[in-house]
């Protein structure tokens, strides 16, 4: 269900609170409590499922990145300090 649905449906149970002798108020009330769910929610910033989805791939992705490259940054390393003691060895000599 999506946040438009979500957000009739909380309006629809909340005017439905009000008394049967205010049942021409109710339409009006229905539309006023939506208007103002939707702005506090847009006021939050938040994102939808889909969005967080995305984006929680995205951050899984570029973490797998990450640990490639810490491992070739460690066998770089190893490398140059294998290569910098045979270097000194042969300085010596």
């Amino acid at each position: 269900m999506d946040t438009n649905n979500h957000l009739e449906g909380l309006a629809k149970r909340l005017s439905a609170l009000l008394p049967p002798s205010a049942n021409n108020l109710r339409e009006d009330m229905e539309q006023n409590l939506r208007s103002g769910l939707e702005s506090g929610l847009r006021k939050m910033n938040l994102v939808s499922r889909e969005e967080f989805d995305i984006q929680t791939a995205v951050l899984l992705r570029t973490r797998e990145k990450l640990e490639k490259l810490e491992v070739l940054v460690d066998e770089l390393t190893t490398q140059r300090e294998v290569k910098d003691k045979s270097t000194y060895r042969h300085s010596l000599k």
